[in-house]
């Protein structure tokens, strides 16, 4: 099957553990006026109130500026608030089940991690994007094994858009691209930078290499 990201390549956001809704949705509305590529509203640790509350208000955020929102595991958050999409790790849902549970009209990406093995059992269903990380150490997943960036190019074969996750920095971020990823995903770099926005508009730069 066609992705349905069409010709969307770039940056791929995705929120921290942030339990203060007001400081959330401040700082993703100031970076929402940059031109990011997909958002994922992704919060490990929120009790599910806090979770419909942050995620329906980043819902409306990207809805005015036209930036898909994906919903980091909980598929049944995605359908009831009727986001984009769902990204799954290997502990979520079948793909397939999922699908047939959004619809043809939802954004499905899925975690391989290091594993072709898993990427291409994933490649032959009905998703969008196959993510691929931690390509380097990651504050947010220290323990996560290590992708190589060979992957990426490994990956051509199967026609399915990739994402690069992990340790992801403004210098490194042209390797990705130069390796064949089509979206650098981050979390710290952006979030817990001095000023987030120049942080984001640093990657924009880096990783297309025109001006931001």
């Amino acid at each position: 099957m066609p992705s349905r990201l069409e010709n969307r390549r770039g940056v791929y956001l995705i929120t921290p553990d942030l339990d203060d809704t007001h400081r959330l949705l401040a700082l993703c509305e100031e970076l929402l006026m940059q031109p990011v590529a997909l958002f994922q509203y992704r919060n490990k640790d929120a009790p599910a109130f806090l979770k419909r509350q942050q995620a329906g208000a980043l819902l409306e955020c990207c809805r005015k500026v036209g930036v898909p929102l994906l919903i980091n595991d909980d598929w049944r958050l995605a359908a009831a608030l009727g986001a984009d999409g769902v990204h799954l790790g290997k502990h979520d849902d079948d793909p397939a089940a999922v699908r047939d549970a959004l619809g043809n009209q939802a954004l499905i990406g899925v975690s391989c991690y290091d594993d072709m093995v898993r990427a291409r059992a994933a490649a032959v269903l009905d998703v969008d994007y196959l993510a691929f990380g931690a390509v380097f150490p990651s504050p947010t997943k220290p323990l996560a094994p290590q992708a190589p960036l060979h992957l990426f190019a490994d990956a051509r074969s199967l026609g399915k858009p990739t994402v690069a996750i992990g340790g992801i920095t403004p210098d490194n971020s042209a390797q990705l691209r130069d390796a064949g990823a089509d979206f650098i995903a981050v979390i710290s770099g952006v979030f817990d930078a001095p000023d987030p926005s120049a942080a984001l508009a640093t990657y924009h730069h880096s990783f297309s290499q025109v001006d931001p």
